[in-house]
């Protein structure tokens, strides 16, 4: 039997210890070691050149090199600097950083306090999804153990000119406060609609002022970072590619869960590297007995699926955009052979349709008919002429709006429709879908690939 891909328990490593969220524990096992590091042994700028060097990239979904947008923050600006922590965690299938707030709360505390020592940030918001009411308990209860302690407040561990508060943000259960600029807005008391960038957070964010957004995971690996050296961090998971300049790498470790019917459900530890196939089916378990894996959405929802023969891709940022999917959130949704694809769509478009802010219309009102289409077509009134209906339509929606919420309604469904046209086609009155193809199929192929 071929030996498992290894975890890696890193950020894991306290999961499974007993009061592993007070901070008696979490000290005697290595907590806030890497702040008092950071205040005594390196100055801020050094702090950044460090993340820098890690090549830490955003695990929130959108990927973004950590240390470059820490970078962005500026110096010369009298305004007062804030961090959003980003907890919101609302994506489908996505419930990694639930495991870190209410395991150890004082590791994404002290991932944050080294984030404002690095920027020069005097006050942390943790805007928590409304719905993770022990995480919200958990934070809160770290954070004032923090400032008994004397890691928040005046004069962080005795540092001059380091003060900083946190406080924790719950959040009111809107998918759309998972944007960055939706959550500044309902931070600041308003309705969770994204604002137009430039100008970006980091120089105009929270109550105008300059303000640092991270994921909970991203900030979670900063200690590690300064503990063992950036170049330490850089040293694990998927090199670069040197024969493409735009690629990144996938640096470090990463918190990969699957939800779905299979036999272990879970979040698990791993260097980046493990392929699609050996998180299913060597630690999920893979599919119940009787069933086949028929798709894997790699990321979260919002993401474009992978099917059954091509799963020996490997979980990471430029890897499976190479196959047309993305990481997202890292989290993998499996559907099965007993999953009917159509019924698939129409429960996407009708969840990004219900979670829409409404303040772009290609969003709006695209998400809104495209949900029909797919009732339609469910309902055995649909034709092969709707299927390139929602092709021009998905052309109309990605790309056109404010934020990128209409894209990841796009993006699963289109794949869906390309992968499993047959499906669609079979019912539909009339229509011959005995070979799963369509005469229209190439052509909608093509436009859609514009």
């Amino acid at each position: 039997m071929a030996k498992k891909y290894p975890e890696t328990k890193i950020l894991s490593r306290n999961f499974g210890v007993e009061n592993s969220w007070t901070l008696d524990v979490a000290r005697e096992r290595g907590a806030y070691k890497s702040l008092e590091k950071a205040l005594e042994e390196m100055t801020p700028d050094q702090l950044i050149e460090e993340v820098k060097t890690s090549r830490v990239r955003g695990r929130g979904g959108a990927g973004f090199p950590t240390g470059v947008k820490w970078g962005f923050v500026p110096k010369e600006n009298d305004k007062p600097k804030y961090l959003v922590l980003n907890a919101d965690e609302s994506e489908p299938g996505t419930f990694k950083d639930r495991y870190l707030m209410e395991l150890d709360p004082h590791l994404v505390l002290e991932g944050c306090l080294l984030c404002a020592y690095a920027c020069g940030l005097s006050t942390i918001y943790i805007y928590v999804r409304g719905e993770y009411p022990l995480s919200i308990e958990r934070l809160e209860g770290a954070i004032e153990e923090a400032r008994k302690a004397g890691f928040i407040g005046k004069k962080v561990l005795g540092k001059k000119g380091f003060d900083v508060e946190c406080y924790v943000h719950p959040g009111a259960g809107a998918y759309i406060c998972g944007e960055e600029t939706g959550m500044l807005e309902s931070l600041e008391g308003k309705r969770g609609h994204p604002r137009i960038k430039p100008p970006f957070p980091a120089v105009e964010g929270a109550f105008g002022c300059p303000t640092v957004i991270n994921n909970v995971e991203t900030l979670a690996h900063v200690p590690w970072i300064v503990e063992h050296g950036g170049q330490a961090f850089a040293d694990q998971g998927i090199q670069p590619d040197p024969d493409n300049p735009k690629a990144l790498g996938s640096s470090g470790t990463k918190l990969m869960g699957v939800s779905g019917p299979v036999k272990n459900p879970g979040v698990w530890e791993f260097e980046f590297g493990i392929t699609v196939k050996e998180l299913i089916y060597d630690y999920a378990g893979g599919p119940l007995d009787g069933r086949e894996v028929k798709a894997v959405i790699p990321g979260g929802l919002s993401m474009p699926v992978l099917t059954a023969d091509e799963l020996d891709v490997k979980m990471g940022f430029d890897d499976l955009v190479k196959v047309g999917s993305g990481l997202g959130t890292g989290t993998a949704i499996v559907m099965d052979d007993s999953c009917d694809m159509v019924e698939a769509c129409e429960n996407i478009a009708h969840f990004f349709a219900d979670e829409s802010c409404g303040q772009c219309t290609p969003c709006r009102e695209g998400c809104h008919w495209m949900e029909k289409i797919f009732a339609r077509i469910k309902g055995g009134e649909g034709t092969p002429a709707d299927l390139d209906l929602l092709e021009r339509l998905f052309i109309n929606i990605e790309g056109r709006t404010i934020c990128a919420l209409a894209d990841a309604a796009v993006w699963p469904l289109r794949s869906i429709i390309r992968k499993f046209r047959h499906e669609f086609l079979a019912k539909m009155p009339g229509t011959d879908a005995a070979d799963g193809e369509d005469p229209k199929a190439a052509e909608a192929e093509t436009v859609g690939a514009k």
